[in-house]
Parts: C-alpha cells; sequence; structure tokens
C-alpha cells in the first residue's frame, strides 16, 4: 500500500513518515516541498487515519487543488477528497459559514476582495471630505489590512497610544474613524473582507471554548504549507487549533520569506523551537530544480543572513554556465539588451517563450522591457496585471449574483441599481444612502419601504425601486431552484446586462460580450467538476453560492488564460513566488531600487530585501541573467545609480563577465560584442556600457561648444554641432552624426570629444 513512499529520497521520506507531534521541515528552493506535504498526507490516509481529521492549509487554491489531485492518485478517489485542504482564507471561510452565526454573521455572508475594499473606503474618504492625496486609497487600505492581519479591531486600534501617534506624525490622523467606519459599512452589508476571514476565525476560537474544542478534535493531524509566510492572526489560530495534540507539520523556508509588508512574521518560524520545545526537524536540502551554479550564487547570497535557520542547499543537476551579467548604461538600454538576448536564446536553440521570465523589484520597471520586447514583436504576459474577473463586464455581473446571495451587500447594490441604466440616478442613491445611515439600517431595507424612512421620491422613481427590489428577489427565487451554471445564466440575460454590452457599438464591446459568456463557460466546468467530485469537500459546490466564494477566495496564481501560454513572463519577484522558469533575468539589480531605498535602514528590512533576491535567483532552472543600468528615470527625475550592493555577494567566478563593445566594433557575433568589463563593486564607479573603439577617447568639457564644431562620440561616432541651447544642467546640443543622423543631446551625460 505504501510502495508510493519508495519515489522519496532519504531526508523526504524521514519528513514523511514522521506523523506524531510537532514537526518542522525546513525546505531549501527546489528541494521538493509540495512533493513531501503531498505524500505526508497520502501517508496519512495510508495508514489509516479518516481524512476528515486531516487539515492541509496553503497559500494558493492553485496548490491545494495540484495536491489533491496527486494524493487521489497515490492512494484513490474516496479517502483523497475528503481531507480539509484548501488555502487559510477558504477553509477559514467555510468553518465561518458553519458558525458565523455565533458573531451575528449571516452563513450567506459575502466576502469582499481587494478591489471591494479599496472602494468602499474611498467612498468613506469622499464622504468625509477628506484629501485622497493625504489619504490614498492604498495606504489607508494597508493600513486597516494590518491593523486586522495583527488582530487589532477599531476599538484596539484608536486605544492604543502608539498607533495614533504614529497616524498624526503620518499625518493622517482621521485613518482611525475610517477604520472604524469602514467596519461598521462591512457589518451592515454583512461582508467580510479577506483580512476578517482570519480576524474573526480568530474570534470565534477565542470567544467559544465548545466550538474551538470541536474543531480541535476535527482536526487531528494539521499541515501547513509556506509557514515562514503566515502573519500574526494565522500564527495564533493555528496555536489554538493545534494545542490539544500538537500533531503540526509545518513545511517552508526562512530563506524565503519575503512578504513582511503584508504581515508575514518570520519568527513564527524561527520560533517553531520555542512553541513546540519536543519538535523534529527535517530538512531538506538536496535541489532539483537548479543547476550547480545557480545553486551556488544562491547559497552564497543568503549566506550574509544572520538572521536563518542553517542549511546547505545542493545539487546532483550539472554543473550549468555561469550567471549572465548585463551591464547597461541606461534603463532603456538594459531592456534591450534583455530582449536582445531572450531573442539570441531563442532563435539558437529553438526555445518557447514562455522558457523565459523577466523579474523585476517593481512594477514600473515593466516599461521598458516592454518597450523592447515590443520592438523584437516578442509576445509576452504581464503577470499579476488585470485579471479576468476585475474586468468591469465580470465584476458588474458577479454584483448581481452577490446580490442576490446577499441582498445587504451594499457595494453591489450600488454597483447593479442601474447597471444597465434604469433611471435611479446619484441624487437618489444619495438620498437612500442618508436615510440608511440615519436610520442605522440596510440600504435594502430603505429600498423596500421607502416610505418607512420618509424619502422624498416621485411615483416614477418609487416604481423603479419597486421593479429592482422584485427582480433581484425573483432571482434569489429562481437560484434556489437551479444550479450554478442555470441561475447564473438567468441572472445575466434577465437583469439585461448580456442585451447592454450586445447593444453596444463600442469596440470593445464584442470583447466583453465573449468575457461574460466564457465566465458562464467557467460557472459551467464549476458544476460539472462538482457533479463529477460527488459534492467533493467543500459546501455548496454546485451552487451559486459555492462558486462566488470560489471566486472571491482567487489569487493571482489561480489565473493563467491557455492563450497566455507561449508568451515571456514579466512579473515582481514577490508574485513570481513558487514559480519556476528554465530562463530568468532579474533586472534593475542597483542601490535604492533593489534593495529598496526604504529597505536599508534596519538589519531586518535588509535582510528580507537579500531573501527577495535569494527567490529571484532560485526561480531559475537552466540560467539566470543578473542586470543593472548605471542610470535610470525614477518619479520622474533622470538618476545616475550604482550597482546593487547584492551583485558584490556573488563570486566571481560563477559570474560570466559580458564582452560589451561599440556596436560598430561587433565583429564576433558574439550578443555583447569583444571587450571584457568587470563584475563592478559597489562605491566604484560602474564600468561604461558605451566602450569606444578608440582607446585615447578623451571627453571634452562641453561647457565651451560652440554651433559648427566637430565633435566624437563614442557610440555615434564623428559629427557636426548644428545648434546649442539651453543652459547650466539642461544644456542641450543638436548633432549631426555621419551615418547615424540628427541626434538632440543633454550635454550633461553626453560623452563628446571636440575634435575643432
Amino acid at each position: 500500500m505504501k510502495e508510493f513512499l519508495n519515489q522519496l529520497n532519504t531526508d523526504q521520506r524521514a519528513a514523511v513518515e514522521a506523523v506524531e507531534g510537532p514537526v518542522m521541515v525546513i525546505a531549501g528552493a527546489g528541494s521538493g516541498k509540495t512533493r513531501v506535504l503531498t505524500y505526508r498526507i497520502a501517508n496519512l490516509l495510508a495508514l489509516g487515519i479518516d481524512p476528515f481529521n486531516v487539515l492541509a492549509l496553503t497559500f494558493t487554491n492553485k496548490a491545494a487543488r495540484e495536491m489533491k489531485e496527486r494524493i487521489m492518485q497515490l492512494i484513490g478517489d474516496r479517502e483523497g477528497r475528503n481531507v480539509w485542504m484548501g488555502t487559510f482564507h477558504s477553509v477559514f471561510a467555510k468553518i465561518l459559514r458553519i458558525e458565523g452565526h455565533q458573531l451575528g454573521y449571516p452563513s450567506n455572508y459575502s466576502i469582499y476582495d481587494s478591489d471591494d475594499s479599496k472602494r468602499l473606503i474611498r467612498n468613506i474618504i469622499k464622504e468625509m471630505d477628506l484629501d485622497n492625496k493625504i489619504y490614498s486609497y492604498s495606504y489607508v487600505a494597508n493600513r486597516i489590512s494590518m491593523a486586522k492581519s495583527s488582530l487589532i479591531s477599531p476599538e484596539d486600534y484608536v486605544n492604543s497610544p502608539e498607533i495614533i501617534a504614529a497616524d498624526e506624525n503620518a499625518r493622517k490622523p482621521e485613518i482611525k474613524n475610517i477604520y472604524r467606519t469602514y467596519n461598521m459599512r462591512l457589518r451592515r452589508a454583512d461582508a467580510m473582507d479577506f483580512d476578517d476571514l482570519l480576524f474573526n476565525t480568530y474570534l470565534l476560537f477565542s470567544k467559544f471554548a465548545a466550538i474551538l474544542l470541536k474543531y480541535q478534535r476535527k482536526f487531528r493531524y494539521i499541515m501547513v504549507d509556506e509557514y515562514q509566510d503566515t502573519n500574526q492572526a494565522q500564527y495564533l489560530i493555528l496555536k489554538k487549533l493545534a494545542a490539544n495534540t500538537e500533531n503540526i507539520c509545518v513545511v517552508g523556508d526562512d530563506a524565503q520569506s519575503i512578504y513582511g509588508f503584508r504581515g508575514a512574521n518570520i519568527s513564527n518560524m524561527l520560533n517553531f523551537k520555542h512553541d513546540y520545545p519536543d519538535f523534529k526537524l527535517h530538512k531538506l536540502e538536496q535541489n532539483y530544480r537548479s543547476t550547480k551554479n545557480i545553486v551556488e550564487a544562491a547559497n552564497q547570497v543568503i549566506s550574509y543572513n544572520k538572521n536563518q535557520i542553517k542549511k546547505k542547499v545542493w545539487t546532483d543537476n550539472v554543473q550549468g554556465s555561469k550567471l549572465g551579467y548585463i551591464h547597461a548604461s541606461s534603463d532603456t538600454e538594459e531592456g534591450n539588451l534583455v530582449a536582445n538576448s531572450i531573442f539570441e536564446y531563442k532563435m539558437n536553440n529553438q526555445l518557447p517563450n514562455s522558457d523565459f521570465a523577466i523579474l523585476y523589484r517593481t512594477n514600473a520597471q515593466s516599461r521598458s522591457m516592454e518597450e523592447a520586447l515590443r520592438k523584437l514583436n516578442i509576445p509576452y504576459k504581464i503577470y499579476g496585471g488585470l485579471s479576468f474577473y476585475n474586468r468591469k463586464e465580470i465584476k458588474d455581473l458577479l454584483a448581481y449574483y452577490r446580490l442576490v446571495i446577499n441582498h445587504n451587500d451594499e457595494d453591489s447594490l450600488q454597483r447593479t441599481i442601474n447597471t444597465p441604466a434604469r433611471g435611479i440616478g446619484k441624487t437618489t442613491m444619495e438620498k437612500i444612502t442618508v436615510a440608511a445611515d440615519e436610520k442605522g439600517v440596510n440600504m435594502w431595507e430603505v429600498l423596500n419601504d421607502p416610505g418607512k424612512y420618509m424619502l422624498n421620491l416621485n411615483t416614477g422613481l418609487l416604481t423603479k425601486l419597486s421593479n429592482f427590489t422584485t427582480l433581484i428577489k425573483s432571482f434569489a427565487a429562481e437560484m434556489r431552484k437551479k444550479d450554478a451554471y442555470e441561475a447564473a445564466r438567468h441572472i445575466a440575460v434577465s437583469s439585461g446586462i448580456l442585451k447592454m454590452y450586445r447593444d453596444d457599438d463600442a469596440p470593445e464591446a464584442i470583447s466583453r460580450v465573449e468575457n461574460i459568456d466564457e465566465l458562464l463557460n467557467g460557472i459551467k466546468e464549476f458544476v460539472d467538476r462538482a457533479a463529477q467530485e460527488n459534492q467533493g469537500d467543500l459546501e455548496n459546490q454546485g451552487t451559486l453560492e459555492g462558486f462566488m466564494q470560489d471566486v472571491a477566495l482567487l489569487t493571482s496564481q489561480d489565473n493563467e488564460d491557455e492563450e497566455d501560454r507561449d508568451k515571456v513572463t514579466l512579473m515582481t519577484i514577490h508574485s513570481a513566488k513558487g514559480l519556476e522558469f528554465p530562463y530568468v533575468y532579474v533586472v534593475g539589480l542597483e542601490e535604492n531600487l533593489f534593495p529598496s531605498i526604504q529597505s536599508i535602514n534596519t538589519r531586518s528590512d535588509l535582510e528580507e530585501e537579500r531573501r527577495l533576491f535569494y527567490v529571484a535567483i532560485t526561480r531559475a532552472q537552466i540560467h539566470v541573467t543578473l542586470s543593472f543600468a548605471e542610470s535610470r528615470y525614477r518619479w520622474g527625475q533622470f538618476t545616475l545609480t550604482e550597482p546593487s550592493r547584492f551583485l558584490e555577494e556573488i563570486d566571481e567566478s560563477l559570474v560570466d563577465m559580458p564582452h560589451r563593445a561599440s556596436k560598430n566594433n561587433n565583429q564576433s557575433g558574439d550578443l555583447f560584442g569583444g571587450k571584457t568589463v568587470a563584475l563592478p563593486k559597489r562605491n566604484m564607479k560602474p564600468v561604461s556600457s558605451r566602450v569606444s573603439s578608440n582607446t585615447s577617447f578623451e571627453e571634452s568639457d562641453t561647457a565651451v561648444l560652440q554651433t559648427g564644431m566637430k565633435v566624437e562620440h563614442p557610440k555615434f561616432g564623428n559629427g557636426k554641432v548644428t545648434s546649442v541651447e539651453g543652459s547650466g544642467p539642461n544644456k542641450k546640443a543638436t548633432v549631426f552624426f555621419n551615418g547615424v543622423g540628427q541626434k538632440s543631446l543633454l550635454l550633461r551625460f553626453a560623452k563628446l570629444k571636440i575634435l575643432s
């Protein structure tokens, strides 16, 4: 029965067979972490442990789905299907559907995604007449999220002198009131945001001992993936659930803890030995993903961190090529060199686009990469861009579904009530909002009995409001009779949404109709899958409520269109965690960019940046290329840069020194030309990527430059100055270069030698 364990290496098998008591598995990059978790669950079930007593928590639905499918292949459908497996949010959402009434929530509560939350916060800031430049929606949303993930309620927030002082020092004293109003609106709408799913689960287990005991007895064996990414709320919930049996196995890698800005606490992993003194430690140190050179470079980088659990990752894979190195003069040239490198690899080795990934520290860096890839007609996708479920037409239809399920969902009500147009305008909605606020009731109650709340509306408007509430109630009645697909299609047609977009003459209307059709296709697939799984592990799987919960809990890694498969991937390093690619380019390796300027003042922040670099390197299977530019535009300013300190932390013996020469002197056919450039050290002037073919080239003082002078440029060759304008740092010259044409040069950066 357990022959499948023979497929594991010695360390993996030891971790899998350590069934009882607290266990921590430190899994180095590419060491088979997911494999160990999967086989560990399969082993538990093979030992006769009831699958209903096993809880496995992941950070993406995709990971949970793949693990469950593999488990069912190993030991059969019957057992694998009944394991409680999913993301923290999906599992806790299910528990709150069952037990949430204890906290005053109905079982059909809505779940607000990050866009819904920001929209609600935006409305509150507007209602409070606050400056949205000071109280930016993203900042306030992040502040509230961090509070909730630290289990700080609005009441705790107000009563914390430290928090209030921090907000006042940041000149944002009203955040406490925004938080209080935001939470009040969520409660009134019978809605929870993502953070509430954790906050309220902790509250439930803290306030109701009998419910906690129920789930302690149910979840006798607990497994947690990516434990280094857990926050305070997740940590405390797990401690409560595991308190009886202490049969908890956490798997992760402290070297890949990179989400501190979201509230993740690396101490959860580092302090596991204090929480469970009799724990067993297993280390998975064999890397199956990358070449020896990549593994060794990653080891060298992470060795500079003091705060870590020591391990030595190794591999039996081939030595592989040395790390590539690109030294560009500007971010534009960096993009061109990266795109050219991808093009040559593709052409020389007949590789698909999907083999390549470009990783950067900030989303803004994608621009120069995109422009360069487009010039070479290399298709690409921005990972984490506008997802399918964030498109307007999809959000419109999903809002109908949410309102039908939960009439108190005010965000969905405001989105749907005049979509398609029904003559219910902004003024009417403002009156309804004011009446609801004054009476402390939900907007749906006001809509159902406008007279009771003394709304001064004409007969025509009252009829329109009545027709809308009747429509929503009829959808709710139909939903109870139909499966998710039938109900969803009925609402799409009868609401007028589908007709609205079909009748639209705008060019994008066709794609919007296609997107709605694709959404309905997805719901049909959901229903069919639920039937195949024979009701699966989540309640109400084949219903519209079940589908909407799945959608609300999707993560970016759970969405990938078929049409996106053969494209170069562009993404932030944070988004890349958990993924792997044959060829990886890590760009923008400059001080104050990577490491970030916000992260160089404390050791803990700098070490998280180094872990981020470690994650970037270890995404690569075959080859990794490191890149930096001597200058780039940031916040609208032209900025000179110096190489990242992280580049120094890799031994030069592991790096393929680039060959760089002027374009005119490149006769070798090599990607970069013929002159070796040493790996730069921080605090040294970076070597220019524009190397002249004339070794005696000496830059002249351009302060004396005049119209008519003949000049030499290290890249463009000889030319004649046709005009000089401006003064000081903004002084520019227009030069006509032989064989190149006219160029406009900013003289403080132009390297010119005056010939005559």
